[in-house]
């Protein structure tokens, strides 16, 4: 508390980035915004971003936000979304900053490299989820922790069976019953890969194995997931189903930031329901805890397939349901290095090995379609 904290936002144009700044114009006490970069899909928004905030050190594209995550600040918001973010990550951990850390692909196909380089409590976590679960965290000790569960929305198209998602549109996938972001990650929420991307950051983020690590759907998400301890305690961090409490206390942790977001309203009735993951419709999930399982750079393959596989659904190229079996297949076909842990170059060299392979996948795919449809 105190010390007004300079903060650098990786994606500022995005949906984390926009949040962060709204925070930061309510609380000009507590956040100074001293670097701003993003991708360059909304250059106006960003211009005027810079024209607001008037940080030092601004820029576009990947290598500005390398930059920008060195630069002299109290705390990094990785808020980029994709593969794209590691080397940000990399390089604000190994230039000492705090990280929050918004990026999860970073830290999933990134795994010992990026924890090696961080020191304990370097990084914050800032997914809705993985925030819940360390301010849960302090309820107990590591050593009490018996089981970490994650909570799922289910999506848009939560209890529709396998056969009744073949016809999915893209506009449907975009329909989020409760959070509003990007195409990539609302897509990925629709196919339950996000679910399957936290069930192995949480893994990375807080040494719990797998077999520990639960998913259970709970379609209002005002819990934001849970840890259950060894006596049988269960320790929840409830909220609206908003990103302004994770955000808040990724730039100002360990601190809260008054009137971050508005509380539930208690004085009125609601239901809360709690359903197990159907994994046959979904099975996105239990592909990320094998691709986890084998690790090295097996989780990279499994987030840069599954990055192919949406853009091509989005350009009506591939069906549904076929996100995901992509991504399967490829996982399937990509042999995990043995021996020491994999370098940065490893991890690059598998992720464009991964999209290569979904492409002529997805080719294969559609040529078989046709050919269906012809017969």
């Amino acid at each position: 508390m105190g010390l007004v904290r300079d903060v650098v936002i990786l994606g500022s144009t995005g949906s984390i980035g926009t949040q962060a700044l709204d925070l930061v114009r309510a609380n000009p006490d507590r956040f100074r915004v001293v670097g701003l970069t993003a991708g360059g899909s909304n250059k106006e928004l960003f211009e005027h971003q810079v024209a607001e905030f008037a940080p030092r050190y601004s820029g576009l594209g990947e290598e500005a936000s390398v930059e920008a995550a060195a630069e002299e600040c109290d705390v990094v918001l990785n808020g980029i979304t994709g593969a794209v973010g590691l080397r940000p990550t990399l390089a604000a951990l190994e230039a000492g900053r705090t990280l929050a850390l918004a990026n999860k692909e970073s830290l999933i196909i990134g795994g010992p490299l990026v924890k090696e380089r961080a020191r304990p409590g370097q990084i914050v976590p800032v997914d809705s989820e993985h925030s819940a679960i360390a301010q849960s965290l302090r309820g107990g000790s590591a050593a009490e922790v018996r089981r970490l569960v994650l909570t799922a929305s289910g999506g848009p198209f939560r209890g529709r069976t396998r056969d009744e998602l073949a016809d999915v549109t893209p506009a449907q996938a975009l329909a989020h019953p409760n959070f509003a972001m990007g195409r990539v990650i609302t897509t990925n929420s629709a196919t339950l890969v996000n679910k399957g991307l936290e069930v192995i950051e949480a893994h990375l983020l807080f040494d719990v194995p797998f077999d520990r690590i639960d998913v259970v759907v709970h379609p209002q998400q005002l819990i934001h997931s849970m840890v259950e301890f060894t006596d049988g305690a269960v320790v929840a961090q409830i909220g609206l189903p908003t990103m302004l409490v994770p955000i808040a206390l990724g730039m100002a942790w360990p601190d809260r930031v008054p009137d971050a977001e508005t509380p539930v309203d208690w004085t009125k009735a609601a239901d809360w329901r709690f359903e197990p993951l159907d994994d046959t419709a979904f099975p996105a999930v239990v592909l990320a805890r094998e691709a986890g399982t084998r690790g090295s750079t097996a989780p990279a393959v499994y987030n840069a397939a599954n990055e192919v596989c949406v853009d091509a659904f989005h350009e009506g190229r591939l069906p549904f349901t076929g996100i995901v079996d992509v991504v399967g297949t490829v996982l399937a076909a990509h042999d995990v290095p043995s021996g020491e842990q994999p370098s940065l170059d490893d991890v690059l060299a598998a992720d464009s090995w991964a999209r290569e392979t979904a492409a002529q996948t997805i080719t294969q795919t559609i040529a078989q379609i046709a050919t269906k449809r012809g017969t």
